[in-house]
């Protein structure tokens, strides 16, 4: 990635947006995080890296961190990902992921024209077939999706409208750590299926439930494409360089075409950390699809990217040594 004058990285304080601030700082572009904070403890950043604690709905506040840092480009991670507490709380949601969002763009509008957004696969609902392209049906069956919809369509109108140079990066799962266990996973409470295994072995959780065995998978549990943190801040890294050349990506998959069930993701656990995972069997949960496997060939044409550290036992090696 070439250096730019300097990347405003809203929900830099999260998962995904800490681990391509710290890979944006390390390519040497100035990089200044936005984060309330709301999600979890404050990172450990390498210094150079300033965070300030503040919302993206704040338009003077991010106006005065456009103009002082002289920001040419947005990463936004920023907003809630829980898909339960999404259709308990759709509210909630819809304020903080769209309205917030919103005005965060406003605020740019006239100062910063290169916007790269974080999306996800939930936006495809239950898909008709996998591996999914970016050219199936969006049909969200949650909030959750629902938001992350609702910005991707403002960003194909403002691209249009206003000349905005933009791109959605839709993730399948995101796992795995820093590789030195400098930064990890850290939701509070945790919902994502390789910490909460990793948690259960270790005892610092109860055992892990696996919610339905019925599926029609192998083995009869839900199959996803799991992306390692490290291979994601790379695909956006990659992505703010085409938008430096070409007006729009719009949407891009970010997975790896290969599932894993979560029977595979419980056994890969126990063989890496040598004990056992222990678990319970629930019943299906609503609205969870089979099979989620993101095709990945428009990432490796447009982006030039392909996922170089995401085979499962390097992810969860590295997701466990961030959590010893």
């Amino acid at each position: 990635m070439a250096a730019r004058d300097s990347i405003l990285v809203t929900g830099g304080a999260g998962f995904v947006g800490s681990h391509f601030a710290v890979a944006a700082h390390a390519a040497g572009s100035r990089v200044v995080i936005l984060d309330d904070l709301s999600a979890g403890a404050r990172p450990t950043l390498p210094p150079g890296i300033e965070l300030v604690v503040g919302d993206i709905g704040d338009r003077e506040l991010v106006h005065r961190i456009v103009r002082e840092h002289g920001v040419t480009a947005v990463a936004h991670f920023a907003g809630l990902i829980q898909v339960g507490e999404s259709v308990r709380e759709p509210a909630k949601y819809f304020e903080r992921n769209v309205v917030r969002s919103l005005a965060l763009l406003d605020a740019l509008r006239g100062d910063v024209g290169t916007f790269l957004f974080s999306s996800t696969a939930a936006v495809y609902g239950m898909p008709l077939a996998t591996p999914i392209p970016e050219t199936a049906p969006r049909a969200p069956i949650n909030p959750y999706g629902s938001t992350k919809l609702a910005i991707e369509l403002a960003l194909e109108a403002y691209g249009g409208a206003y000349g905005l140079r933009w791109g959605a990066l839709r993730y399948f799962n995101a796992a795995g750590a820093q590789p030195d266990g400098s930064l990890r996973e850290n939701h509070e409470p945790e919902t994502h299926l390789i910490p909460l295994v990793i948690d259960a072995a270790l005892g610092r959780r109860p055992p892990l439930t696996i919610f339905g065995t019925d599926y029609p998978t192998p083995d009869g549990t839900c199959v996803r494409d799991y992306i390692h943190v490290v291979d994601l801040a790379a695909a956006h890294l990659a992505a703010l360089d085409v938008l430096d050349r070409e007006p729009s990506l719009g949407a891009i998959n970010l997975g790896t075409a290969r599932g894993y069930s979560v029977r595979e993701v419980v056994e890969t656990a126990s063989r890496v950390l040598g004990r056992e995972v222990p678990c319970s069997l629930g019943v299906r949960r609503p609205g969870d699809p089979a099979v989620l496997v993101a095709s990945t060939e428009r990432a490796a044409e447009v982006l030039g990217w392909r996922a170089q550290r995401s085979d499962l036992a390097t992810i969860v090696e590295d997701a466990a040594r961030s959590r010893r």
